[in-house]
């Protein structure tokens, strides 16, 4: 009888162990929305670039950059002390093209993984 309950007791705590360590897969940072957002198509610039993930992420480890329709790059330096799971900046000022551009995000989960990727819009001539 005591090896019986053993193994059940071994079961529960396999569970436990799957339940937890499922738990950790998910902890990496995954893009739940995004201003402006991917496939947008907006007859003017975005004030602000606003990318929201599923988990905390460590700001000071984290990018934003803006890619135009030349792939030129501009580096958005993000905003401080806002909300612990959202990446976000303040969009450049000037002229923008028309055309295809990208949110070029690269973030540091609280699991310890980076991950990174792209939100593209389309910018329409006025």
């Amino acid at each position: 009888m005591g090896l019986v309950r053993s193994l059940r007791h071994l079961g529960y705590a396999g569970l436990l162990g799957l339940a937890v360590g499922a738990g950790r897969a998910q902890a990496h940072a995954v893009v739940v929305t995004s201003e402006p957002a991917a496939g947008a198509a907006l007859a003017a610039p975005p004030p602000r670039l606003i990318v929201r993930f599923n988990s905390r992420i460590d700001h000071g480890r984290s990018r934003l950059t803006l890619v135009g329709p030349d792939n030129a790059q501009v580096v958005i330096e993000p905003a401080t002390g806002g909300d612990a799971t959202v990446l976000e900046g303040a969009a450049p000022a000037g002229t923008w093209a028309s055309g295809a551009w990208r949110i070029r995000w690269q973030v540091l989960a609280v699991d310890g993984h980076i991950t990174r990727g792209d939100i593209p819009f389309t910018l329409r001539a006025p």
